[in-house]
């Protein structure tokens, strides 16, 4: 399997500095400082690239699982929002929300949440997430 390489540089002091993260690919590049991670301010952040690869990672662990049971999924959408918050005097990921929908054909409720569950369970950024305190799952079958 191919190893993932991405790398980030950051100028200056916490509150006034700014950086850049990029993947080694070339296929992303982008700004991101203090406001764009701690306020609303323009550009990205960690936690936004998180929940970008937590999203596409889940799709992708769901989709699978489904066809190995049988089933072809026309559409797996997911929406992934990582919650960053202060505890204490440090700052962490409380929560991340996965809310996804999917269009698949011939499957009941009940076996499409059993296949969402063990994809959110068995997607290996959800694994690499585990000390994250609260995943949670609305998934919606179209």
């Amino acid at each position: 399997m191919p190893t993932r390489k991405a790398q980030a540089e950051w100028k200056g002091d916490l509150r006034n500095g700014s950086g850049v993260m990029k993947m080694a690919t070339g296929s992303y590049e982008g700004p991101y400082s203090f406001g764009s991670r701690f306020e609303e301010s323009k550009g990205t952040n960690p936690e936004e690239l998180i929940a970008a690869a937590h999203a596409g990672c889940f799709s992708m662990a769901l989709s699978a699982g489904l066809g190995k049971a049988g089933f072809s999924p026309k559409r797996v959408s997911t929406k992934a929002t990582v919650h960053l918050e202060k505890v204490g005097d440090e700052f962490q990921i409380t929560t991340i929300e996965l809310d996804t929908e999917a269009e698949v054909p011939g499957i009941d409720k009940a076996t499409f949440m059993q296949h969402a569950e063990g994809a959110k369970a068995g997607c290996p950024i959800s694994k690499a997430l585990a000390a994250v305190p609260s995943i949670k799952l609305t998934a919606k079958l179209l």
